[in-house]
């Protein structure tokens, strides 16, 4: 469902992007090219000001909740994953390649490039540097938690561009169903 907001702003979405007939998309949404939006998926910038961009080749899985409250901005960079029922709420910024984990919440942040945050894992009002990973079920809410975050393994990288992979077959693979390609 593509609908606009009460400011009368309808989403801008690419026609290489594939959206599920059940995802809510709301207001001053942009979504890029090759983006893969799954069942369920709700994505609002509905309130006063607010906005969402999600880069390309990026995917939103099952269940997720990305929201912009008034007068903030959510930005996902470029090949970014948000898996299974996490919610990302605005104001955030995550940057290029990232994987946020199934039912992790990130809310007032900045998430660098590279970095990983694992499932049921709650990030607010920190900036985290590139390449960092944040374990399954941690709570990172103080700029000081930074000290005991550790980088990113090569097989923590190689699972991200996995998830990156297989949503791009299944987007191909939905748009031919569509007959968009």
């Amino acid at each position: 469902m593509i609908l606009q907001n009460p400011q009368r702003q309808q989403p801008h979405i690419s026609k290489t992007a594939w959206i599920s007939e059940t995802a809510v998309i709301v207001g001053n949404v942009t979504i890029e090219d090759d983006v893969f939006v799954a069942p369920n998926a709700v994505i609002r910038a509905d309130e006063a000001g607010s906005s969402i961009v999600i880069g390309s080749g990026s995917n939103v899985q099952d269940n997720v909740v990305i929201h912009a409250m008034s007068n903030s901005e959510v930005s996902i960079g470029n090949s970014t994953s948000l898996a299974h029922g996490c919610i990302v709420h605005g104001p955030c910024k995550i940057g290029k390649e990232c994987f946020i984990g199934f039912g992790a919440v990130v809310f007032d942040c900045e998430i660098g490039d590279k970095t990983v945050i694992l499932h049921n894992s709650t990030v607010r009002g920190v900036t985290i540097p590139s390449g960092k990973v944040v374990h399954d079920g941690s709570t990172i809410t103080r700029q000081e938690d930074m000290k005991r975050l550790e980088d990113i393994t090569t097989e923590l990288t190689d699972f991200k561009r996995t998830v990156i992979n297989a949503n791009m077959v299944l987007l191909e693979g939905y748009k031919k169903l569509a007959g968009n390609i």
